[in-house]
């Protein structure tokens, strides 16, 4: 009997266990998964070989002009929040400017790569950034993306966007006898322009 009692005690004992461990188990899972996607990705940028790099210096540079906002990065500011980013998903950084004597708070998105594809085409093209936004917001956007790298030289803002009060901006990117490739956006926005 008390045999009995000691296996029915050791297997109530058991099947806790094994139950706690399971759970822990879970918890373990949970939380590695949530580590791993936001863990950084990082790649290994490898120079141009000798060949490509004597062809590009035999050709005209390209020039390729990227939209920054909801192409290049994602933001939204104080209280608003955004369908195109995960709730809870923790901002690259966050902006802090001055608009109209006001202080907002722009949480900024980077576009997953971004990085590696800026460093990456920069040895292709001269790269220019424009932005529908205020200058003031796309600049601190820019050199946040830039990252002292002095790729992203030329920018242009809501102010350089072609207007009936401004309509020759446009020009101020490239020469008019210059042909131009336009890749658009389902939603019917510039994705990129490369201007040959």
């Amino acid at each position: 009997m008390m045999r009995t009692q000691c296996l029915l005690g050791l297997r109530t004992f058991v099947a806790f266990a094994a139950k706690l461990w399971s759970f822990f188990i879970y918890l373990l899972r949970r939380q590695i998964r949530t580590v791993i996607q936001y863990q950084t990705v990082r790649y290994d940028i490898l120079p141009l070989s000798p060949v490509s790099r004597n062809r590009l210096s035999q050709v005209k540079r390209k020039i390729l002009v990227l939209d920054l906002d909801e192409t290049l990065i994602h933001s939204h500011h104080d209280g608003v929040l955004r369908p195109t980013v995960r709730p809870g998903t923790p901002p690259d950084f966050i902006l802090k400017v001055v608009i109209d004597k006001h202080p907002v708070r722009f949480f900024v998105h980077k576009r997953p790569h971004v990085d590696f594809f800026l460093e990456v085409v920069s040895q292709w093209y001269e790269l220019v950034v424009f932005t529908a936004s205020m200058e003031i917001y796309g600049s601190a956007v820019a050199d946040k993306l830039d990252n002292s790298r002095s790729i992203l030289r030329r920018r242009y803002y809501r102010q350089t966007m072609p207007s009936p009060s401004n309509p020759g901006s446009v020009t101020l990117v490239t020469p008019p006898s210059s042909t131009c490739f336009q890749c658009w956006m389902p939603s019917g926005s510039p994705l990129m322009f490369v201007l040959c």
